[in-house]
């Protein structure tokens, strides 16, 4: 049968009768056609706004981090008591499947994207697993879970999920750069009060709110010498009295080794009092006690002091509340600096987190969206032969964003990485179906049919291939679209709702462009 079996029929029918008429009309009015399709296309902007950036989404498994803080210079067995609360309380939740603990260090790398943390006496970690991730009841639980790790006292507890993407120590960071250290410290305090009262952020880290205590000797070189001592030796023997000097190995029956180190007795090391009884040889042979020519004292200093550029920088730090998206969060906290924090001359302020790692990914990515636009551009002008008709194939574009983006919009997904790679592959196959309908157009005008006559049976006889052609890719996306991979999904999503709106509406656009662009030339010509 020349007209195909029976649902091509069915087909056929519903596009001569449906379509064909739309298509008449619109012709008949092609300006006031042209502005509804460029109000609709004008919606893209808001709703791109709406559902804002992201870089890559969460990675939806069922590991996660509990990472314990306690204040620089705290004991072992101080940080050891958070890390039983942490244990304890994860063991009181059913959906939590096992855990694994680490004490004074991080767990070893067990994600592509997080490091291990370096050996440190106030710090523990807890690598732990639900059950299985069940989406929004998961978060419920986890949500729990870090509400009552904020209740303890004396220690910070996060929460951490694994989140696809270069690594960052946290979605918002704020540098703070300058020269002074007590200016830095004051002004990381105020960064850090304007980020806990913006919405959408939690466990707000500042390195500089508490400082450390550390031990000065207050060492008198002129009266050292004049005793015999050398340069160096005090420093020496009070670093060896304090943090002690590995003297040898100790090997256990199962042949592990242990190192052993020579110091203080451990409960005495702690009183700056009995560094009065440690004695420093002298030149000659004898030995002058600590306190001959040295007043020790304990004196607050910045817990750390980082550099970024060169320069002295602290950084301040946040995490995101479920359900929120970093780009807005980290808009209004950046609108919040900038109005309510001045800055001494000097000093700067520079974004770092998922911020920066999406300003990397991004940077390159407009200038190759340019040069394909051109590419595109460019081929048509070759196949066509003229500038017209290349900008009719490529007008169907904002069609497929405006489709793209509202599938996003009415799914609660954000403009990602790898959704900005689906509306880059939407772009190609919106190319393609249009050029169809025009190429066969071009045909049937060098055949000697009329122009409008020409654009009306191009419209109606291709529009089944693009119709079939849209229908089938759109069936190979479906799964992946309904997967919920928070990944790859939003690539699909895009590119379907791209094909749907561009397969409906540039069956209209395509045409009344081509009709705008091209009926005032000679009759002999159409």
């Amino acid at each position: 049968d020349p007209e195909g079996n029976a649902f091509l029929r069915a087909v056929n029918s519903g596009i001569h009768r449906l379509y064909s008429p739309i298509l008449h009309r619109a012709l008949a009015r092609p300006w006031l056609t042209f502005a509804i399709l460029a109000v609709i296309c004008t919606a893209t902007v808001p709703m791109l706004k709406a559902i804002g950036s992201s870089l890559f989404p969460p990675a939806d498994t069922p590991q996660f981090l509990v990472k314990i803080e306690t204040s620089d210079g705290t004991a072992l067995s101080r940080t050891d008591q958070v890390l039983r609360f942490v244990e304890k309380r994860l063991a009181q939740e059913e959906d939590v499947n096992w855990t694994a603990s680490n004490l004074g260090r991080g767990n070893p790398q067990i994600y592509y994207n997080q490091n291990q943390h370096e050996t440190q006496t106030s710090f523990a970690e807890v690598f732990a697993s639900l059950k299985a991730w069940e989406g929004e009841k998961s978060e419920v639980t986890l949500d729990r879970l870090r509400n009552d790790f904020s209740q303890y006292p004396g220690a910070r507890i996060s929460l951490i999920t694994f989140e696809n993407g270069p690594p960052i120590n946290a979605p918002i960071a704020i540098r703070i750069s300058g020269e002074n250290l007590s200016v830095l410290k004051a002004l990381a305090g105020q960064t850090e009060a304007i980020l806990k009262t913006t919405p959408g952020t939690r466990d707000v880290a500042n390195p500089m709110r508490l400082d450390r205590t550390d031990l000065d000797l207050g060492l008198d070189e002129a009266r050292a010498s004049s005793l015999g001592v050398a340069p160096g030796v005090a420093r020496r023997v009070a670093r060896l009295a304090l943090s002690g000097e590995e003297s040898g190995r100790f090997r256990d029956a199962d042949g592990d080794d242990y190192p052993v180190r020579v110091r203080m007795p451990q409960g005495e090391r702690n009183n700056l009092s009995d560094l009065d009884q440690i004695y420093v040889p002298t030149q000659n042979g004898e030995a002058a006690p600590l306190n001959a020519i040295a007043t020790p004292s304990l004196k607050s200093s910045p817990a750390r002091i980082d550099r970024y550029d060169r320069e002295r920088t602290v950084t301040v730090s946040s995490q995101i509340q479920t359900g929120q998206l970093t780009s807005k969060v980290t808009a209004d906290a950046e609108a919040r600096l900038k109005r309510d924090l001045p800055l001494p001359p000097g000093y700067k302020i520079s974004l770092g987190g998922q911020a920066e790692a999406q300003s990397e990914s991004f940077s390159g990515l407009g200038a190759a969206v340019l040069v394909s636009i051109f590419g595109i551009l460019a081929v048509l002008v070759l196949e066509f032969g003229k500038f017209r008709t290349a900008l009719v194939v490529a007008g169907v574009i904002p069609l497929g964003l405006f489709g793209a983006v509202a599938a996003l919009f009415l799914t609660g997904n954000s403009l990602s990485f790898t959704a900005t790679i689906g509306l880059i592959a939407l772009i190609g196959i919106e190319i393609k179906n249009s050029i169809l309908l025009v190429d066969f157009t071009e045909q049937l005008r060098r055949d000697g049919m009329g122009l409008r006559d020409a654009i009306e049976r191009a419209g109606e006889i291709r529009f089944l291939p693009v119709l079939l052609t849209s229908v089938t890719a759109i069936g190979g996306l479906l799964p992946l679209a309904l997967e919920g991979s928070g990944l790859y999904s939003p690539l699909a999503i895009a590119i379907i709702g791209g094909l749907v709106t561009s397969t409906l509406l540039s069956r209209v656009a395509t045409p009344v462009t081509y009709w705008l662009l091209t009926r005032h030339e000679e009759p002999a010509t159409a």
